[in-house]
């Protein structure tokens, strides 16, 4: 298996349902994170779809506005010792620079299955690194799970050229959605059936 490689293949196949929202693609033994990033994903935001739909748990933050990173280190540390098996981690903007930087210190790595990165928010860029001065710098070292980077041509918090540095740092699959912004709730992406594939086609390689 090679994760360095882009995905080129229509995902659209791998989309499953007992027809009720359960997602009988990902197996029942699999705990599915979802991370949002600064500031929380509201309602329209395909994370919480996600959490409505399909059952996934959103990991909450002590405080969304003003996020602390050993702060959201500690919650994540902990919420994936709690799962019962398994976890899987979906992260979105700052949550995918808490996945890397969280892989690098956790003991608990081996308990991860896959981690859906996407649209990372670059907080070493000079307006970013002001709002957001304590989580420099980014972890580059490989992630110890398969692990796949959606980004976007015209992301307003990282260039493409960088979430695609970022993935071959992380040593994780690239895939871009073209011109889709954030890839939150402005891109209107409703329930991100797209993303579901995706996510159905990482924990299948």
């Amino acid at each position: 298996m090679n994760l360095n490689n882009t995905l080129t293949t229509d995902p659209s196949s791998a989309v499953q349902s007992d027809g009720r929202g359960r997602d009988t693609a990902v197996d029942q033994d699999l705990t599915v994170l979802l991370l949002p990033g600064w500031q929380g994903s509201g309602p329209d935001h395909w994370q919480m779809r996600w959490a409505k739909v399909h059952g996934f748990s959103v990991v909450e933050q002590n405080d969304w506005m003003r996020p602390r990173r050993g702060d959201w280190l500690a919650r994540l540390d902990e919420v994936v010792i709690d799962a019962p098996g398994p976890v899987v981690l979906v992260a979105h903007s700052l949550g995918c620079i808490l996945v890397s930087a969280w892989a690098a210190f956790s003991r608990h790595t081996a308990k991860v299955r896959a981690a859906l990165l996407v649209a990372p928010g670059d907080v070493e860029a000079p307006a970013m690194q002001e709002m957001l001065p304590g989580w420099l710098p980014i972890e580059q070292q490989p992630l110890p799970f398969r692990s796949m980077v959606v980004g976007s041509d015209n992301d307003p918090y990282c260039s493409a050229e960088r979430a695609q540095q970022l993935a071959r740092d992380w040593s994780a699959r690239w895939h871009s959605l073209g011109a889709a912004g954030h890839i939150n709730a402005d891109s209107s992406l409703g329930d991100w059936p797209g993303g579901h594939a995706l996510l159905h086609t990482l924990l299948k390689d």
